[in-house]
Formats: structure tokens, C-alpha cells, sequence
């Protein structure tokens, strides 16, 4: 068997535990990462690829403002853009009770420093004349926008290993313990040893985190995502609606993006695949809100996991159980934009024994007496 020793051991190759290697390492420090798969095939690689701040919990939002900014200079962060693209991002009401939430929401997020302007009936149509008719008004992030989770986790990769990290994909980690030093793990034909523990495990983190007598009622979310052929552009900004069970976006290329709803994942065998039914559904909402859809080929569906919390926001922050022992999972569906920033607050809390955004609200301790937290799910 293969040893190695590391100042930090990260456990997961998504965008978070890339970019935090990349951070690491930035920082002096030697960085072990360890994937089961490829480097971003799990959460990172099978969202939607929205880039936005409107309709997020504002408990995140500090953070999620931190993320926009390295969204802006990534090219310059990793080498790539990564199709990141400022299209604002649009959150549509279908009822006059979503107009009065979109309004509420815009009038809150002033506070934590999110600006969105809200477009009325009438102004919506002349601005967004593409919009179907059961739209009723909207709400515009303009600065929010979408990229491409399919190279986003990889090209934070390839930075990290450039800059010296140890990459290992398809290396599964099967356990890891505290020996009142640092930590041990074994993975498939290798054993790593590490002062600071990363777990940015996705769905998995919550049995990592299990290993150290943590427990976290996490569950598997499965989203639903279909693509059209490639179709004339018309979808100017990135789609949202209240209620969340429809989005869309359209690439470049001229295809467009879609999805609402769940698919079917087995996580004991790791397996996912989209649901026939939950396609039909979110197609049908779809054409209620883009009717230029009517009669575009579906070319490819996909899911893949992501981890579910109660509360709907990840836990992120240190183990209360284990010294140097650092979470990050369970982004609950919209980790994507976020994970830039992961990477630096990760680094920042190992290399500095601190960071400014404040991360109480993400303590894994507020499980501690949850129902259901006995176990795993």
C-alpha cells in the first residue's frame, strides 16, 4: 500500500474541495485530495448551472456575494471562464400571491445588500416579450448570470494539481480516524496521513461525518435536467420561478437547459438516472412560461446526487467532535455558485484559524438533537 503524509487531506473533488486545494496550496500548505470518481462527476458537474443570488436563503447570501466576486475574475482565479455569463437572472410569479412574495423578497434582500428591481404586468411583456402568458410579473438579479458545471470542478482541478496539490481521483476513501495527532485514512490502495481533515463529501459527506460521531438526517437529491437541440437564442436571462419547480437557460450554442422536479437515485449502488415522467412534467411548465419550446427536440437528460438538509443550507464549519476536522456538504440543490468561495473560507479557517464570513448558521452542531439524526439516511 501507497502512504503519503499532508499537512490537509480533502475528501471530495467537487468545485469546493478543488478549489480549496487550490486555496491550500496558495497558502503553503501540502493538500492530499481524494475523489471516488472524477473530479466534479457528483453535485458539481450535474446541477443547472446557475450563478445567482436571487431567491437565496439570506443566511447564505454573504457568502454568496463573496462567490460572485471570484465568479468575475476566474478566468484569472483557474485560466477559464468557464462560460460564465452575466445574464441577470430572472424570477418569474404565475399568480398575484408570487408577486407579492417577489416584492417582499426584494424589499428584504436591500438588507443583506442584494439589489433586484421588480417589473409589474405590463412593463414584463415589453421587456421580456418571449415570456408565456401565465407570467404575471417579475423580479431581476442583474448581475447573477449561469456557467458550465460540466468543467467548472475539473479547471479547479487542473489548478490545484499545477499548483502542486495531489490530485487522486478515482481513490475511495472506505474510513478515516483521528489518532490524537491528526488523522489516518484509507483509501483504496493508499493511506494518507494529514493534520487537518477536509469532508466536502457532497450526499457522502454525512457518512464521513458519521465516522466521527456526527450525525446528520442528510438525504440524496436527485434533479431532474433535460437539454434541447440547439434552437434560434431568445433567452436573454436565466430562469427562475417562485415555487422553484421550473427553470431554464439557453448556452451559446443556442440549446437550452431546463429542469424541475426529482430523479431516481439508488445511493447504496450509486446510481442515478432521470425520471420519463419528471421530464414530461417540467416540459409542460416550461412551455407555460416559453412557449418558443413548442416543438423542440429533447437531445439528452441527466441527474446525479447532491445532499439534502432539513433546513435546506449546507453545513459548513468546524467538527464538534474532532480537533481539525473541517464540513462542508449538504448544499441542498444550490451549491454550485458557492463553491468558489467554499475553497477560500475552507483555506482561510486551516491556514489562518479563521475567516471573515460568518458561518454560524451553518454549524453542524444544530443537528445535534434533530429528529432523525441518529442515523444516516
Amino acid at each position: 500500500m501507497t502512504r503519503l503524509g499532508a499537512d490537509v487531506a480533502i475528501i471530495g473533488g467537487g468545485t469546493a474541495g478543488c478549489a480549496a486545494a487550490l486555496a491550500l496550496r496558495a497558502r503553503g500548505l501540502s493538500v492530499v485530495l481524494l475523489e471516488k470518481g472524477a473530479c466534479g462527476a457528483m453535485a458539481s458537474g450535474t446541477n443547472f448551472g446557475g450563478v445567482r443570488r436571487q431567491g437565496r436563503d439570506f443566511r447564505e447570501m454573504e457568502l454568496a456575494h463573496r462567490a460572485r466576486e471570484i465568479w468575475g475574475r476566474l478566468a484569472s482565479v483557474i485560466g477559464e471562464d468557464c462560460e460564465f455569463k452575466v445574464s441577470g437572472h430572472i424570477k418569474l410569479a404565475r399568480s398575484d400571491a408570487d408577486m407579492a412574495e417577489l416584492e417582499r423578497y426584494a424589499r428584504d434582500a436591500r438588507d443583506v445588500g442584494l439589489e433586484l428591481t421588480v417589473i409589474g404586468a405590463n412593463a414584463v411583456r415589453t421587456r421580456l416579450p418571449w415570456l408565456g402568458a401565465r407570467v404575471v410579473g417579475a423580479s431581476l438579479s442583474p448581475d447573477d448570470g449561469h456557467a458550465n458545471p460540466r468543467v467548472v470542478a475539473p479547471a479547479f482541478a487542473r489548478a490545484a494539481r499545477a499548483a502542486g496539490a495531489d490530485i487522486r481521483e478515482f481513490t475511495r476513501v472506505t474510513h478515516a480516524r483521528w489518532t490524537g495527532a491528526g488523522f489516518e485514512i484509507d483509501a483504496e490502495g493508499l493511506g494518507v496521513r494529514a493534520t487537518t481533515l477536509v469532508n466536502v463529501a457532497g450526499y457522502w459527506g454525512g457518512e464521513v461525518a458519521s465516522w466521527f460521531g456526527e450525525a446528520v438526517p442528510i438525504k440524496p437529491l436527485c434533479p431532474n435536467m433535460v437539454v434541447t437541440e440547439p434552437l434560434p437564442f431568445f433567452l436573454t436571462q436565466s430562469i427562475g420561478v417562485c415555487g422553484g419547480d421550473v427553470y431554464a437557460r439557453q448556452v451559446d450554442r443556442g440549446n437550452v437547459i431546463f429542469g424541475g422536479g426529482r430523479g431516481w437515485g439508488d445511493v447504496e449502488r450509486e446510481r442515478s438516472r432521470p425520471r420519463t415522467d419528471v421530464a414530461r412534467d417540467a416540459m409542460a411548465r416550461a412551455l407555460e412560461i416559453l412557449p418558443q419550446l413548442r416543438r423542440a427536440q429533447i437531445i439528452r437528460s441527466w441527474t446525479g446526487f447532491d445532499g439534502e438538509l432539513p433546513d435546506d443550507i449546507p453545513v459548513i464549519g468546524a467538527s464538534a467532535t474532532t480537533p481539525n476536522l473541517i464540513h462542508a456538504f449538504g448544499f441542498s440543490g444550490h451549491g454550485f455558485q458557492l463553491g468558489p468561495v467554499i475553497g477560500e473560507v475552507l483555506a482561510e479557517m486551516i491556514a489562518d484559524g479563521r475567516t471573515s464570513s460568518p458561518l454560524a448558521d451553518f454549524a453542524i452542531e444544530r443537528f445535534a438533537c434533530a429528529p432523525g439524526s441518529a442515523r444516516v439516511s
